[in-house]
């Protein structure tokens, strides 16, 4: 056994082990307690005794000056308080944090251990706690835990100890690997990081909360205390949102990236509360379902728009703090307004503050750098296979579907979860225990996840951002998928954008790009997206991607809008392209809201919102996405003309409606098309109309001819505009 000299000794130089077994009260015999403390730069300390108020002083060890201790005879547990006098003569009070009680349950360890605790979030990290001394002291502070198995010491630093790293070493629990400590009177919004001392012995980089709820700004990197009492008002769209979620309702959603939406006029950003008010404003203004919000779960760089996260359970503090945010889904959904969030659980980025190599080893990632790093991206991959791993990812995701009510979460890359060689060089990665490139570890994550959702949040839903054909992404977890509701029809998207680009002379060549997609539309429950991703790094905005002049190419965008809303599934749209901006998304200016002060910009985004309302107004046009039931081909063989016409269904086949779009700037008069439903049709919308700035080539009456075209027993009749998309149905 250590004698005390030497303990004493590894306390001053910081190299005690277990400072919690030293430190503190400790019980010597049936009727005696020792207290001992370490101070800094001390005259003296006084022991005052809570119970009895009386005061003892406590003995300065004779070889280090900053070591004090005092046995006290008695047969009950001491409660107290120090006294410390400073060289000044100025006096202040401490409580022992060496003899605080633990704050972390039998049960929480046990399920943190198997990976199991899916509210890690409410244990771990920095959480407000009143614990009661004596008879009844009652201490107001902040129990630290923190998740570092490997580490040799780990203290928590802050503003409220000096950065201290001597005031605050934290106790290990050495079955979970947990360092833990109360620390008392620690105020709401204090900034404090994880001094780890590795293994080996080495001092790690100051370290960054994995479970903070709030953090300074970028490009600051402390985690700092948070604690709010947010009254929420949103009952009733809780207890009502299952039947907006309903995948026979209409979903069309707005993308996001909350800083550049607006700025002010010195550039700076909006918080969220004026977010909120203004955001949510345009997007009930213009008819949208669902607010899709791209990642605010913290981050460092800018530049990454918030997919490299280093705070998976903190709102970023660019915009507020995380009450703020709550304002803001709040008020969205007192607004009717599903906010879905992206969310990034397939790497992270290698700040030295973050996850990567936490605890001196690397305890997040996998050791072996070819399972470890994503070459493309130049991050780390998560270890799905570690338990704890996976848990702290399920909790997140519960986190903000628990704490701030998100009713969706759109899970980012999740091919790279799927595949162990995604963005590697082909012989840097290592095959799974088969031999092939599944990422087995990841794809039993995704399953956890959305099973645990599933269970939990049933009237919520996951959406996949997957670019392969892999199958049964939209499958449930019980019928052998990986249980997403929804996944972003990339297919489709990379298809039709590349079409759009294609001089209108040449386009009958390349039919099939518009066409294919029906080929696997029903394979998936599918979300068309025209997302950021196309309207960056070089490839330009969507008003920029589309063939001819100034006139041609804003007809060829409604048009293609117009097309986007008769095709199975439900639609994505990224700010700014229902204002037909010309240039690139750049996270760091606003939109070009000036643009609508001219007509054919204004002309686009009255078309965009009159188009969301008439899809919500028209069922057969989401009813049924999912099923070949909803659809049916006209003729998608048009080849000379590039026409496709579709019949879309509701449910039961009680409502129709029929689309034509024309992607040539050729008016077609006469035009025959077939349908199998007999009676008078209208013309119901035009993206050709003259109130969106089109050539205004309607439809006033439209014949119909008992005569067979192709299968359909009947015939139609009408004018097609050029570079235009036009729904037709029987009258009502």
């Amino acid at each position: 056994m250590i004698n005390e000299n030497e303990q004493f000794k590894a306390i001053a130089e910081r190299k005690h082990d277990t400072p919690f077994s030293f430190l503190g009260c400790h019980h010597i015999s049936d009727d005696s307690f020792i207290i001992r403390a370490y101070f800094d730069n001390i005259k003296s300390v006084d022991l005052l005794d809570l119970n009895t108020n009386k005061k003892t002083r406590m003995v300065v060890h004779k070889d280090y000056a900053n070591c004090f201790y005092i046995t006290i005879q008695s047969n009950q547990r001491p409660s107290y308080i120090f006294e410390v006098k400073n060289h000044e003569n100025v006096i202040s009070t401490h409580y022992d944090v060496h003899n605080m009680p633990t704050l972390l349950g039998e049960l929480d360890i046990l399920l943190l251990t198997e990976g199991r605790h899916y509210e890690s979030y409410k244990v771990l990290g920095s959480q407000k706690r009143e614990i009661t001394l004596g008879d009844n002291h009652k201490v107001a502070g902040v129990n630290f835990c923190v998740w570092a198995p490997n580490a040799r010491l780990v203290s928590v630093v802050g503003d409220f100890n000096d950065w201290n790293s001597k005031a605050h070493i934290m106790k290990k629990h050495y079955t979970c690997g947990i360092w833990e400590i109360f620390i008392p009177n620690v105020e709401n919004t204090a900034h404090y990081k994880y001094e780890i001392i590795g293994n080996n012995g080495t001092k790690l980089p100051l370290k960054s909360d994995p479970y903070a709820f709030y953090n300074q700004q970028a490009p600051n990197n402390a985690s700092r205390v948070w604690y709010d009492d947010y009254k929420w008002q949103d009952e009733k769209w809780l207890k009502s949102r299952h039947k907006y979620h309903d995948p026979a309702k209409p979903m069309s959603i707005y993308e996001v990236h909350l800083g550049s939406w607006k700025m002010n006029a010195d550039g700076s950003w909006l918080n969220y509360r004026e977010m909120a008010q203004q955001i949510i404003q345009y997007v009930k203004e213009m008819d949208y379902t669902h607010l899709e919000i791209m990642p605010i779960t913290e981050y460092p760089y800018g530049g990454s728009w918030g997919y490299q996260t280093t705070g998976m359970f903190a709102v970023t503090s660019r915009y507020g703090t995380p009450e703020d945010f709550k304002y803001f889904v709040d008020l969205a959904h007192k607004n009717d307004l599903s906010v879905i969030l992206d969310w990034v659980p397939g790497h992270f980025p290698s700040d030295s503050h973050g996850l990567a190599e936490f605890d001196g080893s690397c305890l997040y990632e996998h050791s072996d750098p070819r399972k470890g790093k994503q070459e493309q991206w130049g991050t780390l991959i998560y270890n799905y296979e570690r338990r704890e791993v996976a848990n702290f990812l399920i909790s997140s995701a519960l986190f903000w579907l628990t704490e701030f009510h998100i009713d969706g979460l759109r899970v980012d890359a999740v091919a790279s979860m799927l595949y162990l060689d995604y963005g590697a060089n082909k012989n840097n990665w290592v095959p799974n225990e088969y031999g092939t490139n599944e990422n087995i570890g990841g794809i039993n994550f995704l399953k956890a996840l959305n099973a645990k959702i599933e269970q939990d949040h049933a009237d919520v839903y996951t959406i996949a951002e997957e670019s392969t054909s892999r199958p049964g992404v939209t499958t449930r977890t019980d019928q052998g998928g990986l249980g997403f509701k929804y996944k972003w029809n990339l297919g489709w998207m990379n298809d039709t954008n590349k079409y759009m680009t294609i001089d209108s002379m040449h386009r009958k060549h390349h039919q099939n790009l518009l066409t294919f997609g029906i080929v696997y539309a029903f394979s998936e429950n599918f979300i068309l997206p025209l997302s950021h991703d196309e309207v960056v790094h070089g490839k330009s905005a969507l008003i920029g991607k589309m063939f001819g002049d100034e006139w041609q190419s804003f007809a060829n965008l409604r048009a293609y809008y117009g097309f986007m809303f008769a095709h199975p599934g439900k639609k994505l749209l990224f700010m700014g392209s229902d204002l037909g901006q010309y240039s690139e998304w750049n996270y760091e200016k606003p939109l070009e809201w000036d643009l609508l002060q001219y007509p054919i910009h204004k002309g686009l985004n009255s078309m965009v919102k009159d188009l969301n309302k008439f899809y919500q107004n028209t069922p057969a046009l989401y009813e049924d996405d999912f099923t070949p039931n909803g659809f049916e081909w006209i003729d998608c063989n048009d080849i000379d003309n590039s026409v496709v016409s579709i019949i879309r269904y509701n449910k039961d086949h009680s409502e129709s409606i029929i689309s034509i779009s024309n992607f040539t700037p050729n008016p077609l008069y006469n035009y025959d098309i077939g349908t199998p439903i007999e009676g008078e049709y209208e013309e119901v919308f035009n993206t050709d109309d003259e109130k969106y700035t089109g050539g205004n080539i309607t439809n006033e009456t439209i014949e119909i001819k008992k005569e067979k075209y192709k299968h359909f027993d009947y015939t139609l009749t009408l004018t097609v505009p050029p570079l235009a998309t036009i729904f037709i149905q029987t009258k009502k």
